[in-house]
């Protein structure tokens, strides 16, 4: 069978894999819901090609992404909600739509003049009022909802976000209707506030839940101040646990020199090594 295209030969394999008869057992069983976790995964896994500066796992990573496109597609062609045409489609639409800065009258073929370019600035105020207007169009078209309904400015950040970014998020809508601070001191001043009330509540022998709230509301304080400081919360804490890996295999290899190994020594010889490992990275920085 000749196909124009390795999409094309992908969405056949696809769906012959979900053929209820002749199927892999394993794809036909599958729905949205349990192929969700697959698809955080692999999109954790490009993003850690992507750190790694792995470009032959990045290729074969991305393909993995792909696929979990292409199986929602296909179980969106099977229950007649969409097709891959349909979500491809949905995508060029947005694209011309919130880039009038590139494709001025709407259309693919439209360009703008030469020297004409938006600064940063006016691509942000027009990526705004776009989503805006896409916002109350999508409501429009809602069924509307119980009189007695209340509905809140936080409800359309998704519950099933992984939580950093779920509080990157409520945090961001939170601040665009004014529920913000104007600069960083305040931030710094609820950070140590919150690490204060996580002391007390562990001195004072607080329940388990006390103490989890409290260490919450100290994560959630550290997201808001990367947040002011414009640093991605999760490239610094992947930045951390990279530092954290290399350190400590250092201090294996340390160990290992002197016929130690981890597990065998006390943590005051664990620091010694520990001390060591940044002695060496200051001098060689």
């Amino acid at each position: 069978m000749d196909f124009n295209k390795p999409i094309d030969e992908l969405l056949y394999l696809i769906e012959r894999l979900r053929d209820p008869e002749t199927g892999c057992p394993w794809d036909v069983k599958q729905t949205y819901k349990s192929i969700a976790p697959y698809t955080v995964e692999e999109a954790y896994e490009v993003v850690d090609a992507i750190e790694k500066n792995d470009h032959v796992h990045l290729r074969e990573e991305v393909g993995d992404l792909l696929l979990q496109v292409v199986l929602y597609a296909q179980i969106g062609k099977e229950e007649g909600h969409f097709n891959f045409d349909d979500i491809v489609d949905t995508l060029n639409q947005k694209l011309l739509r919130r880039h009038p800065h590139v494709f001025p009258d709407g259309s693919a073929e439209s360009r703008i003049e030469p020297g004409t370019t938006s600064s940063e600035e006016q691509v942000a105020e027009n990526w705004n009022k776009v989503k805006a207007d896409e916002k109350a169009e999508k409501k429009a078209l809602e069924i509307p909802v119980e009189e007695n309904t209340v509905t809140h400015v936080l409800d359309e950040v998704p519950t099933a976000m992984p939580p950093m970014l779920r509080a990157l998020k409520l945090q961001k809508k939170a601040a665009q209707v004014g529920f913000d601070w104007g600069d960083i001191k305040p931030v710094l001043a609820k950070v140590n506030e919150e690490v204060a009330e996580l002391n007390e509540a562990i001195e004072e022998d607080h329940s388990l839940d006390a103490v989890i709230g409290e260490v919450g509301d100290v994560l959630f304080c550290c997201i808001n101040l990367c947040r002011h400081l414009k640093i991605d919360a999760e490239l610094a804490l992947r930045n951390t646990n990279n530092k954290f890996v290399r350190r400590l295999n250092r201090v294996e290899d340390i160990l290992l020199s002197d016929n130690e190994k981890l597990g065998d020594v006390d943590l005051q010889r664990l620091d010694e090594c520990w001390d060591q490992v940044k002695m060496e990275e200051r001098q060689d920085s």
